[in-house]
C-alpha cells in the first residue's frame, strides 16, 4: 500500500518536495507506516531533464479524477488558479498542503472551513517561515499559552539587503541588484521590499495567535525598506542597533496590534544577530516567556522540508491544525492609535526636550521615546525639529 499525492506546480518548491520525498522515502515510510508516492505533477511546462519528467501532466483532470490521490501539494503561488485548484481538491476530500502565503492569508477562513466539512486537512507550515517550524508550535506546543506578542524577521530578501547595506556599506539599489543576481530577489521585488510578503505572513501568524479570529492582511499597515539609506544604517549602529524589517503582533488591551515596519533592533534583542537570508520569529507567551524560532526562511529544500512535514501530518490523518478561522476579519488597532517606542534623530539631543513622554538619550543625535501614539509622532517631530524617526525594539 502507498499514499499517492499530486504536486501542483513544479517550480522551486514543488521540485524540492519531489526530491525530498524521494531521497527520504525510506525514513518517511517508516514514520508514516506507508510509502508516500508522487503520482502526478501538474504544470503547464515540460521538464525533460528532470527524473520526474514521466509524472508530468498538463491536464488538471488527471489529478482531480484520480481516486487514488489523497493529498495535493499546492506550490503554484498566487491566489487565482491556486485558489481554484485548492478549493476543488478540498471539496473532493483531498487534503492540501501549501507554501502559498498569499492564498492562506486571503482565503484561509474559507479553505479551512471547506477542509473541515470534507474531513481533510489544509496545512500551511511553509507559508510563513519557509523551513522554520512556527505554525505547528503555535497550534500545539504553545497551545496552553496566551500569545502576547510575536516579533519576527519573516522575509529573507529584505534581511539580506539590509545585511549587505550594514556589513558591506552598499546603498539600497546596489544591495537589491546583488540580491537579484544571487537569486534571493525576484525581477519584480515589490512584494518583498514593500513589506507585502511580510504583511501576508503576519496575517497568518496574528490570526493563529488571536485564537482563529481572522486578521486580514489588508488591515495591516506595511512599510517597506526602499527608503533606508546607508546613513540610516550607520546611525543605527552608532546607538547599538541594527535595522530590520519587523512584523509585529501584540494581543493589545482591546484590539490586536499588527504592523510591518523597518525597526531599530537593540543589540540585546535576539533578533539583532539574524543576518542575510535567515528568518527568525520571536514569540512571547504568558506561561512560556520568550522563545525564538530561527532558520532558513526560503530556498528549495528548506521550504520543501516544511511542506513535506505537512504531507506526513496529512498522511497520518492529523487535521487538528486546520482549526476554524472566523469568516470575517476582526478589527485591529488603527495604525494612528498604536502605542510604540520610537527613536528620533535630532541635531543635538542634549538641547531637546520632549514634553509628556519618558525619554532616554541614546547619543548626541538619538532620543528614545517610550510609549508614544503614532498620531502624535508628527507633532513631536515638528516640536523637536527631528530629522527622522523609526520604530525601536529592545
Amino acid at each position: 500500500m502507498a499514499i499517492n499525492i499530486a504536486i501542483l506546480g513544479f517550480g522551486t518548491v514543488g521540485s524540492g518536495v519531489a526530491e525530498t520525498l524521494d531521497v527520504n522515502k525510506d525514513v518517511i515510510a517508516k514514520r508514516v507506516g506507508e510509502e508516500i508516492l508522487v503520482k502526478h505533477i501538474l504544470d503547464i511546462r515540460d521538464f525533460p531533464e528532470s527524473r520526474f519528467a514521466g509524472l508530468v501532466t498538463h491536464n488538471a483532470e488527471d489529478v482531480f479524477t484520480d481516486k487514488d490521490i489523497k493529498i495535493a501539494v499546492e506550490t503554484i503561488g498566487g491566489a487565482k488558479i491556486a485558489y481554484e485548484f485548492t478549493k476543488r481538491a478540498l471539496s473532493s476530500g483531498i487534503s492540501v498542503v501549501t507554501s502559498n502565503k498569499e492564498l492562506v492569508s486571503t482565503k484561509g477562513p474559507e479553505l479551512i472551513k471547506i477542509a473541515q466539512e470534507n474531513g481533510c486537512c489544509y496545512l500551511f507550515e511553509a507559508a510563513v517561515g519557509g523551513g522554520i517550524p512556527i505554525i505547528r508550535p503555535l497550534y500545539k506546543c504553545l497551545a496552553a499559552n496566551k500569545i502576547t506578542r510575536i516579533a519576527g524577521i519573516v522575509n529573507g530578501t529584505t534581511n539580506y539587503i539590509l545585511s549587505q547595506m550594514k556589513d558591506e556599506g552598499l546603498d539600497f539599489d546596489t544591495a537589491l541588484k546583488q540580491a537579484q543576481a544571487n537569486g534571493f530577489a525576484e525581477a519584480n521585488p515589490s512584494a518583498d521590499i514593500d513589506g507585502i510578503d511580510a504583511q501576508r505572513k503576519l496575517s497568518i501568524l496574528s490570526t493563529i495567535a488571536n485564537d482563529g479570529e481572522y486578521i486580514a492582511p489588508d488591515l495591516i499597515s506595511a512599510e517597506g525598506i526602499s527608503k533606508i539609506s546607508v546613513a540610516d544604517m550607520e546611525f543605527a549602529a552608532s546607538i547599538g542597533c541594527e535595522i530590520k524589517l519587523i512584523a509585529l503582533y501584540e494581543c493589545g488591551e482591546d484590539k490586536p496590534v499588527c504592523y510591518v515596519a523597518p525597526t531599530m533592533v537593540d543589540k540585546s534583542n535576539l533578533l539583532y544577530n539574524v543576518k542575510d537570508v535567515f528568518n527568525a520569529v520571536m514569540v512571547d507567551g504568558n506561561s512560556l516567556g520568550r522563545a525564538m524560532f530561527y532558520g532558513q526562511g526560503a530556498g528549495t529544500l528548506p521550504t520543501a522540508s516544511a511542506v513535506c512535514g505537512d504531507v506526513l501530518e496529512a498522511a497520518m490523518g492529523n487535521p487538528s491544525e486546520s482549526r476554524a478561522w472566523t469568516s470575517e476579519s476582526v478589527d485591529i488597532t488603527p495604525y494612528d492609535e498604536i502605542v510604540a517606542d520610537i527613536v528620533i534623530r535630532v541635531d543635538n539631543a542634549a538641547n531637546v526636550t520632549v514634553k509628556g513622554y519618558a525619554c532616554v538619550y541614546l547619543s548626541e543625535e538619538a532620543i528614545l521615546i517610550n510609549g508614544i501614539k503614532h498620531k502624535d509622532i508628527e507633532a513631536v517631530m515638528t516640536e523637536t525639529g527631528a530629522k527622522s524617526w523609526m520604530h525601536y525594539l529592545k
